[in-house]
């Protein structure tokens, strides 16, 4: 990133006009599409707030996150790289035990073998805050929601005269390149698989898995229960009699495999090379410890041996300093590498428990693996919370460690936005001044990762956790006029 970027992030935003006005009511336009796409019911209140404009970046800011894709594909492969160079020695040993830290070893062996050494996910989404400072990236989402959200709301905004952040077909497109080379020379038809624990997702994936069909790739969303398996491969009986399914799309997290239905057949399916999957069933690159690993002073001979200069210098500052909980006796004379508290150096986790609010601006997160590592669950903001509940939650994430690792990971405040949304009691529009996550959408093709659009979650000031939710307001993001 050049330091005129970096000077210049996060300017104060400008409202852009619409090119051309709409005579018709821009919210109930709005609502009326994503009713129409399945993500609203009509019936019922809206699940989030309607924004009155797109969420506006400036110059400088998309440039950023177009540049950000490239860096956070060289992570991935950096990262996925270097769990194999752990495990065969070349590495830390300690860095591939923390990542394989409560997961099934039947999970492992399939996640190592050879055939899928080079795979990383197809699609890249981090959760990037805005700071008084500039960025941040709170983690990174392998399996994100969101997709077919984006692209629907960006196309219910293009039809009101905006211009959108990766067009009104950026995502379908983008999803459809990612998918078609994935799946290589087989022929198609495509599983999007939503399981239960998905299930509130599974609306939008529908959304996805219709457009894509326009796009002249067979697809279908499905619940796992729908396939069907022969020794000739997944079959989906109702919708392909006569084709078994080349590739499969996982809207599942591994931790839930022993939930799913059939998801050994599918496994056993992927093994023979009958079907592909992507994510691909690699835990490793789902764990938020991760980010610890790219501060480990340990590990900056191989960071700086596999990654340019650049994504090294970027990485370190958007991903916060983290810190895997782990409860492994400490030596006295050792420290925990860049962890301070008030100036003075943390020797032990314990040191932790009795700081005061103002003193632990962290969060405590569950790394990976585990129901309550998405959606914002399971999330400790230590400056929110009483020391005994702060306690408390610190000595439950150590004791978990065996089955669930846990981080600590610097808080970095966002800076405060003013937006307007649609009230619907009044049936008038307010303004909210609240804090945003944007969530820019990469998928894979070759060599490149190509942002398809950007999701912007604005929640109210008050709120520490960014996250989907009713009194949120949730909108595509669109070029500003600076």
């Amino acid at each position: 990133m050049s330091q005129t970027l970096k000077d210049s992030l996060y300017p104060a935003l400008q409202t852009e006009e619409p090119t051309q006005k709409d005579p018709s009511d821009p919210y109930h336009a709005i609502r009326n599409v994503l009713v129409e796409d399945g993500l609203f019911d009509a019936e019922h209140p809206s699940l989030w707030r309607i924004a009155r404009n797109p969420f506006p970046l400036s110059r400088d800011e998309l440039s950023f996150f177009q540049d950000l894709g490239h860096h956070l594909l060289a992570f991935y492969r950096a990262l996925n790289r270097l769990y194999f160079e752990s495990v065969r020695g070349h590495q830390p040993p300690w860095v591939h035990s923390y990542l394989d830290q409560g997961k099934p070893e039947a999970l492992l062996s399939f996640a190592r073998m050879k055939r899928f050494r080079d795979l990383v996910p197809g699609v890249i989404r981090p959760d990037v805050i805005p700071t008084e400072h500039g960025m941040t990236i709170t983690e990174l989402d392998s399996v994100p929601g969101g997709i077919g959200l984006t692209g629907s709301l960006g196309g219910a905004y293009e039809q009101q005269g905006y211009r959108i952040v990766g067009g009104k077909e950026g995502m379908v497109r983008g999803f459809a390149s990612m998918i078609g080379e994935f799946v290589g020379s087989s022929p198609f038809p495509l599983a999007i698989v939503v399981s239960d624990e998905s299930e509130s997702y599974r609306s939008e994936m529908q959304w996805l898995a219709n457009r894509l069909s326009r796009e002249g790739i067979q697809a279908t969303c499905v619940h796992p229960k729908d396939l069907e398996f022969t020794e000739g491969g997944l079959f989906l009986p109702e919708q392909y009699p006569d084709r078994a399914v080349s590739g499969l799309y996982r809207f599942y997290e591994l931790f839930d495999l022993k939930n799913i239905p059939k998801s050994e057949l599918v496994m056993y399916s992927v093994k023979k090379g009958k079907t592909v999957v992507t994510p691909p069933y690699k835990p490793w690159l789902e764990e938020k410890l991760a980010f610890a690993l790219v501060h480990h002073p340990m590990l900056e001979p191989y960071w700086k041996k596999v990654l340019s200069h650049e994504t090294i210098d970027l990485l370190r500052r958007l991903m916060p300093q983290t810190w895997v909980l782990d409860p492994s006796p400490i030596p006295a004379t050792a420290i925990i590498p860049g962890l301070e508290v008030n100036g003075r150096t943390v020797s032990s986790w314990r040191d932790l428990e009795v700081t005061t609010q103002k003193e632990r601006q962290y969060v405590i997160k569950p790394s990976g693996f585990s129901e309550l590592a998405w959606g914002s669950r399971g999330v400790l903001v230590g400056h929110d919370l009483p020391q005994t509940e702060w306690s408390a939650g610190l000595q439950s994430a150590l004791d978990s460690f065996s089955t669930t690792p846990s981080v600590l990971q610097v808080f970095h405040k966002g800076r405060q936005f003013t937006l307007e949304y649609y009230d619907e009691q009044s049936e008038n529009w307010k303004s909210m001044t609240g804090r945003a996550r944007l969530s820019p959408y990469y998928f894979v093709h070759g060599d490149q990762a190509e942002l398809g659009g950007i999701l912007a979650t604005v929640c109210p000031k008050d709120k520490k956790i960014i996250h989907g939710m009713r009194d949120a307001i949730m909108a595509p993001c669109m070029p500003s006029q600076q």
